[in-house]
């Protein structure tokens, strides 16, 4: 008997994904209850996807920029290449990758999140394998081919591998994993999560240059790939599960929700990607969350080169992160808190506003004030990112086509975080400064703020 539209008081009448039936494929390696069934779980197993989804996210790091910030210099000397040379082939490797991600969004759709993590998470390990033997491989293939050339197409061709891979489909999988268990508890959840990544993102660089300086770059990047498949690749097939309904469970383990006037918290109907591309705020969502993964991709990777320009040591500069972590953490849990009783066009006007006060502490970094505006500003900016990033479009557009909608999203995130380290790199190549494209990157979100105000839920509109 198919499942009443009233035992799930959240999930949308239109849909097949609500009323789906607990799974007759139960059994079999991928089977919802192999090897344990998620409603045999004590605990309503949403808690457990928000942990795998967790252990997914930060198994991203390597290729996340803050993994890579720490091997620029020693890509540069041994590849022979420049700032902006590398900062290119990071450019077009992101870029490519994200021109991928909205056909993988697609394919996420069709496997489920458990097939997809564990494809993920494989295929980060393999690939790096493959950046650890870059510059070998970039000085064998130098013998056909002009040395600076091939060191280019090697290493460009590894940062797109591994920010489609890590980046962009673990990330994604493990963001969507969350939205598809939970609906009303959905901020609260995605600010558990990012207390872990917040931290563990901040902390990577320390972490990841120390098993630099232990095993050398080639040897660090081989213990991370091991590490993740042999560690995380298990953990990923054991613990993700892609919906509460294919063993009979509910969103939010069935809670009810709290009593508000809220309209932006029910669905009346499931978009398709299509049909989101056509939405003015899916577009002023995306540019927000794009100009912040432009803008935080060029500080983490050019950390060390922007800390000189103000008279910052290399230590000085990377322990920033550290109090960014906590704000955002801070920011992330009450954006949690209060996200369900606001309208997230509003939340979205403070991260922008965050993003403004980033820009113009960095712009003034050595001057009173500056660090203080930078990591509060930061802080909030890239909190609001987290919390909304995981919140905004399964509220907005439903659960059903998740996967191509958050892809396109991806996509241009990703997009946005190739972009940033190139134009960092040109700017200070030719200016010699980093100033005029810091004063650019605080206009760009004041505009945001503006066009924020006018980014209401489509689902108001096909309120009953």
């Amino acid at each position: 008997m198919a499942l009443s539209s009233a035992k799930w008081p959240n999930c949308p009448t239109t849909t097949n994904v609500a009323d789906r039936q607990p799974t007759s494929n139960a059994s079999g390696f991928w089977g919802v209850r192999t090897p344990f069934a998620p409603s045999a779980c004590p605990i309503f197993y949403g808690w457990v996807i928000v942990f795998a989804a967790t252990l997914g996210t930060i198994a991203s790091i390597p290729g996340q920029t803050m993994g890579f910030t720490v091997f620029t210099d020693v890509l540069m000397e041994k590849l022979g290449l420049s700032r902006v040379e590398l900062s290119l082939a990071y450019c077009l490797g992101t870029v490519a990758s994200g021109l991928t991600l909205p056909w993988l969004g697609r394919v996420l759709d069709r496997w489920g999140e458990r097939k997809m993590a564990v494809a993920s998470t494989v295929a980060t390990g393999l690939i790096l394998f493959y950046l650890a033997a870059s510059a070998s491989m970039s000085h064998g293939l130098g013998r056909i081919l002009p040395a600076g050339l091939a060191a280019f197409l090697v290493i460009g061709f590894g940062f797109y591998l591994v920010r489609a891979a890590a980046q962009g489909v673990l990330s994604m999988t493990c963001r969507n994993a969350i939205g598809k268990w939970f609906d009303h508890r959905r901020g609260l959840a995605m600010a558990i999560s990012s207390i872990l990544v917040s931290f563990s993102f901040s902390l990577s660089p320390k972490w990841i240059e120390w098993l630099k300086d232990r095993h050398g770059y080639d040897g660090a990047w081989m213990i991370m790939g091991v590490g993740t498949i042999v560690i995380i690749s298990p953990l990923a097939w054991l613990l993700f599960r892609d919906l509460p309904e294919e063993d009979g469970l509910q969103m939010d383990g069935g809670a009810e929700p709290p009593k508000h006037d809220n309209p932006d918290m029910h669905i009346e109907r499931e978009f398709t990607r299509e049909e989101a591309v056509r939405d003015y705020s899916f577009w002023v969502f995306n540019a927000a969350f794009g100009f912040w993964a432009l803008f935080g991709t060029a500080f983490t990777f050019h950390a060390t080169s922007l800390g000189e320009e103000y008279g910052f040591t290399r230590e000085r500069i990377i322990n920033l992160f550290v109090p960014i972590a906590a704000t955002s953490v801070t920011t992330n849990l009450l954006f949690g808190a209060i996200n369900a009783r606001l309208r997230l066009k509003w939340l979205l006007l403070v991260m922008n506003l965050g993003c403004i006060a980033a820009a113009l502490g960095m712009l003034n970094l050595n001057k009173p004030g500056g660090v203080a505006a930078y990591v509060i500003g930061n802080g909030i900016a890239s909190g609001g990112f987290v919390s909304l990033s995981g919140i905004v479009f399964p509220r907005f557009y439903g659960r059903e086509h998740l996967g191509a909608i958050g892809g396109l999203n991806m996509s241009v995130m990703v997009i946005g975080s190739g972009l940033g380290p190139l134009l960092f790199g040109a700017c200070h190549h030719f200016a010699k400064s980093y100033q005029l494209i810091l004063l650019v990157c605080a206009i760009i979100p004041a505009v945001l703020a503006l066009l924020s105000l006018w980014a209401d839920n489509p689902q108001r509109r096909h309120a009953k």
